[in-house]
């Protein structure tokens, strides 16, 4: 199963990630906000990620891991 990661701390919450997601499983936290006062980008249900990684190629601060 694959797993998304991110650095909450550098992310900028522009949603791009969101936008890529083919599962639509990345959300901008309504609850949290980073250091930066953005809200950083969030997996809902991470076991339906496919590990395609569309996120982390759209991300453009490189902020996404994802592990296979």
């Amino acid at each position: 199963m694959a797993k998304v990661s991110f650095d909450e701390e550098l992310c900028k919450g522009c949603g791009l990630c969101e936008l890529a997601c083919p599962k639509q499983i990345i959300i901008l936290s309504k609850e949290k906000i980073n250091a930066k006062g953005y809200h950083p980008a969030q997996v809902i249900e991470q076991e339906k990620c496919i590990g395609c990684a569309f996120c982390a190629t759209m991300c453009p601060d490189s902020v996404i891991r994802v592990e296979k």
